[in-house]
C-alpha cells in the first residue's frame, strides 16, 4: 500500500489522514476537495481556515455549527455590520475559538469580501482565478505541498484587498478543501470522484 493511504475493512483505499476520527472520515468522504463556487461558503471556509491557525482542523470542524450560529451563518453583508458589541459577545461564546484577532479578522474580512466582489464580480471568480494550470497529482506524502506559487499569489492579492489571517499556507488549505486543486492521493477512492466533480463544475473564471 502506498504511504499516506490505507485500506479500509471493506477494501476501499482512502487517504490515511481521514481515518483518524469518524468526523475526519466523513469530512474526507463527502466534502474535502469537492469544488465550491458559492461565495458564502468560500467566505466561511476562508474564515474557518484562519481560525484553524495554530490549532487542528478537527477542532474547527467540530465547532463549525457553533461558528455558523455565532457569525450569522457567514452571511457576508450581515457579518460586515458587526461592531464592538458583537465582538465582545463573541469573546464570551464558549462554542467558538475565542481569539480576538481572529474574531475581528472575520468581521473585517467580510468587508474585504464585499470589496473583492465589487472588483472581481464574485468571490468565486477571485478564488478560482488561482487554480493552477498544471497541478502535480499526490502519489506519495512528499507530493503534498504546504503552499504553492499560486497560494502565495492568492495570499498577496487577498492582503492587498484588506483580508487578514490569509497566509499562503492558509490559502493552500482553502484550495485543497474547496477543490481548486485535487490533493486526494491518486489511489484514494475520492480522487477520481473529485476529478469528475471538478470537470463538471462551472468554474466562473
Amino acid at each position: 500500500m502506498v504511504a499516506g493511504t490505507l485500506v479500509r475493512a471493506n477494501g476501499t483505499v482512502a487517504c490515511a489522514w481521514g481515518e483518524k476520527e469518524a468526523d475526519y472520515a466523513y469530512y474526507h468522504d463527502t466534502e474535502w476537495g469537492v469544488p465550491v463556487t458559492d461565495d458564502l461558503r468560500l467566505y466561511e471556509k476562508m474564515c474557518l481556515e484562519g481560525f484553524q491557525s495554530g490549532l487542528s482542523w478537527l477542532t474547527i470542524l467540530r465547532k463549525r455549527e457553533n461558528f455558523r450560529a455565532a457569525f450569522a451563518g457567514f452571511e457576508i453583508e450581515a457579518v460586515a455590520k458587526f461592531g464592538d458589541n458583537e465582538v465582545e459577545s463573541l469573546l464570551n461564546d464558549a462554542g467558538i475559538v475565542r481569539h480576538r484577532g481572529k474574531i475581528e479578522a472575520t468581521i473585517s474580512n467580510a468587508r474585504a469580501a464585499l470589496r473583492t466582489t465589487e472588483e472581481y464580480g464574485s468571490l468565486s471568480n477571485f478564488f478560482w482565478s488561482f487554480e493552477p494550470e498544471h497541478h502535480r497529482p499526490v502519489r506519495i506524502p512528499s507530493d503534498v505541498a504546504a503552499k504553492t506559487t499560486e497560494s502565495e499569489q492568492m495570499s498577496k492579492a487577498l492582503k492587498k484587498l484588506g483580508w487578514r489571517f490569509v497566509g499562503p499556507t492558509t490559502c493552500y488549505s482553502l484550495m485543497q478543501a474547496d477543490g481548486i486543486v485535487n490533493d486526494h492521493f491518486v489511489n484514494c477512492f475520492r480522487h477520481s470522484q473529485v476529478d469528475a466533480a471538478r470537470t463538471a463544475a462551472k468554474k466562473p473564471i
